[in-house]
């Protein structure tokens, strides 16, 4: 059972995990950790899926899932039944001021829809992945170079659910670099997995970028794929001023990951977000909202 932080009731809840019995035979039983390495965590499955969520006949799913997971349509751009197939309603739009984004050049906003964990004052090469296993940031990026920026800095770890609006954004206004890809495999980034396969972040296919913020220092973004994840689509131009609130890209089906890193003396995080990291419970945020404040000297 997976227990995140509701920041609102201030309670805690039970997520309730897509395909959750598969993710649990796959990572946690013998023959089902043999399928993840032969079969789960190739492109090819994650691409063959992906294909069919792009398809007419992928479309039938849409109603059940809403259901089932309890999606607040109200706020989508599309009716369900504009959706010509599963990706094009996963990656669906909000209309506007469904996620207020504060004007206030001190206030750090959630880049997306998700679950939040932070690690502050970080090892390089002991960032921790989940209680027990850790990685280095040059595993992650392979480049020492930047990596040695953000040495005793922050790392926010943003995880996404499959019933999560899928699209991820700028944390704060500012010039984002290009974007850095390096192939790897689609391991699952739900807690199961992330608590059997060491150092899965640096496993899976991800790509990474700068931005170079207005009001935070160099943030390296990190976008992490994971299983069923046909692909990571950045819509963002690179060298061209952004806003904070806009669109960086989006991931197509599956659940997936944004990892932020934060230069040390840039950030201050919300403490109730700090309290649930350090005694191992994820917070639930929504894009926009408010974790942090500018760090002030």
């Amino acid at each position: 059972m997976i227990k995140v932080y509701n920041r609102i009731t201030k309670d805690y809840e039970e997520e309730k995990v897509a395909g959750k019995k598969f993710i649990e035979w796959t990572y946690e039983s013998p023959l089902g950790k043999n399928f993840a390495e032969l079969i789960a965590k190739r492109k090819l499955f994650s691409k063959i899926y992906g294909k069919f969520c792009d398809t007419k006949f992928s479309a039938k799913n849409i109603s059940n899932f809403i259901e089932n997971f309890n999606i607040d349509m109200s706020i989508a751009e599309k009716n369900i039944s504009d959706f010509k197939s599963f990706n094009d309603f996963f990656v669906r739009n909000l209309v506007p001021n469904a996620r207020p984004i504060s004007n206030d050049n001190n206030v750090l906003i959630s880049p997306g829809d998700g679950r939040i964990t932070v690690y502050e004052n970080i090892d390089l090469n002991n960032i921790v992945q989940i209680k027990g296993l850790t990685y280095s940031l040059n595993e992650l990026i392979k480049n020492n170079e930047i990596a040695q920026n953000y040495n005793g800095g922050t790392c926010i770890i943003l995880r996404l659910c499959p019933t999560d609006y899928h699209r991820f954004h700028f944390a704060d206004s500012g010039i984002p670099s290009e974007t850095y890809k390096i192939k790897g495999h689609y391991y699952s980034v739900n807690p199961i997995a992330l608590n059997s396969i060491p150092k899965l972040f640096c496993e899976n296919k991800r790509e990474w970028s700068i931005l170079k913020s207005d009001n935070f220092g160099d943030i390296l973004t990190i976008e992490v794929g994971a299983t069923c994840v046909g692909s990571i689509i950045q819509t963002y131009s690179p060298n061209e001023k952004v806003k904070k609130g806009d669109e960086k890209g989006y991931f197509k089906f599956g659940g997936s990951t944004t990892i932020l890193f934060f230069e040390k003396g840039k950030v201050n995080i919300d403490d109730d977000i700090l309290y649930q990291s350090k005694n191992g419970y994820e917070c639930k945020v929504l894009f926009g909202e408010k974790i942090g404040i500018k760090f002030n000297s």
